[in-house]
């Protein structure tokens, strides 16, 4: 884990291209899309990230109290966010520093919205609709974010891998056994069909979470869980649409997907306490039986889609939870793709233990020159004195100029 600033990816010494060549193909491909020009009046888009909200499962410790509940500890994290606006930013070279934060675009929670509704110790955890409706509380409608029109700051919101087991179902033993509303929910949301999913009418196989949405010359994808073989192929024709706009990612999975997430490639295929497959996408893991393998493979076939679009400039994700700033390079080595890993409130790897270290993402994208600040927030520095300002983590600045490759493939 690193923090700080930085601009493109930095370059695998194994590579066969030098960082020269990377550059200078960089520079011809943006070219196409004409110079990055720096206004007078620079234009900012602004979003807050989070991820795995997990409501249904408590926390150790929050703020002098033992074990509580995912709603108490996410209506506090929206409390913070709902401060951000006369926050000022850092005084840390990025973008906007030392102003106020001001309008937020949009904000995105990156699933797990609701716990898997598991058998532990005798006691179910609770139902993915109990769940779906705390977070709306919280969420939805505890949210006062602005954009800078004045209007309410819209929620985002892409399926985790628990969303998804609550609607397909589990190795181990879970009360309801199929719980289809929360994915229902999140699909309505973020498609708007025209006939609206109901929990009985909503099919994990046929109703994904693939959309995008445009703000300000950039491009917002959003995908299910992780960008498989059938979010590739719609990404495939949504991308020849963005043109060269620059392209940002946002799915639960981090791009080295868990083997675990992957359909299962034994027998039936179905979901079984022998092979522990989740099916939660639609691939069947290539790598080899069992979930402990490493899914090269599919990085594989994701790196080379990515190489095909250098546009794709940044992946925002959640799952394996804690603040990161990185560069994924693919088991090839032939990208620097611009990486996000976001904290949870209820399940961070660092924060769990140290809720001084709860933290979410804020980022600020100047459109004009092409570059985006990303910072962390700790929304509970001094957890004696619940009306602390927030504090300012980390923090990176990259570019969103296309990608350069790393090797001539």
């Amino acid at each position: 884990m690193y923090s700080g600033t930085y601009r493109l990816g930095r370059v695998d010494r194994r590579s066969r291209f030098s960082l020269a060549r990377a550059l200078a193909l960089t520079a011809v491909i943006w070219a196409a899309a004409g110079p990055a020009v720096r206004s007078a009046n620079p234009r900012f888009v602004q979003f807050v990230f989070t991820s795995d909200a997990h409501y249904g499962i408590t926390r150790p410790a929050f703020r002098g109290s033992t074990n509580v509940d995912a709603h108490v500890v996410n209506a506090a994290l929206v409390a913070r966010i709902n401060t951000l606006p006369g926050v000022k930013l850092p005084d840390d070279g990025g973008l906007r520093k030392g102003l106020p934060v001001g309008a937020i675009d949009f904000l995105v929670e990156s699933g797990d919205v609701a716990n898997r509704s598991e058998i532990v110790d005798g006691k179910a955890i609770q139902s993915a609709a109990v769940s779906w409706a705390q977070f709306e509380t919280d969420y939805v409608r505890g949210l006062t974010l602005k954009n800078a029109s004045g209007t309410r700051t819209p929620v985002f919101v892409v399926p985790g891998n628990h969303d998804a087991s609550n609607a397909v179902g589990f190795y181990r033993p879970m009360l309801p056994a199929i719980d289809k509303t929360a994915m229902a929910e999140i699909y309505n949301r973020m498609m708007s069909p025209p006939m609206p999913r109901t929990s009985g009418a909503y099919d994990y196989a046929r109703d994904k979470v693939l959309t995008a949405r445009d703000f300000d010359g950039i491009h917002f994808v959003f995908v299910t869980v992780w960008p498989d073989t059938a979010a590739r192929a719609w990404m495939e024709a949504d991308l020849g649409k963005a043109g060269n706009m620059p392209v940002m990612i946002f799915a639960h999975d981090e791009p080295d997907a868990e083997a675990k997430h992957f359909r299962n490639p034994n027998g039936t295929h179905a979901i079984t306490k022998e092979d522990r497959f989740e099916n939660v996408l639609s691939d069947e893991f290539k790598d080899g039986p069992a979930i402990s393998g490493k899914s090269i493979l599919e990085q594989a076939d994701l790196e080379n889609f990515l190489l095909r679009h250098p546009n794709v400039s940044a992946y925002f994700h959640g799952n394996s939870n804690w603040n990161q700033f990185y560069d994924w390079r693919g088991p090839h080595n032939t990208i620097a793709l611009h990486a996000f890993r976001v904290d949870s409130p209820m399940k961070g790897d660092r924060s769990r233990l140290d809720e001084t270290r709860l933290s979410f993402q804020l980022a600020t994208i100047d459109v004009d020159s092409r570059t985006m600040t990303v910072r962390e927030c700790l929304w509970n520095p001094d957890p004696k004195n619940p009306s602390s300002a927030v504090a300012w983590g980390g923090s990176t600045t990259v570019s969103l100029f296309p990608r350069p490759t790393t090797a001539d493939r």
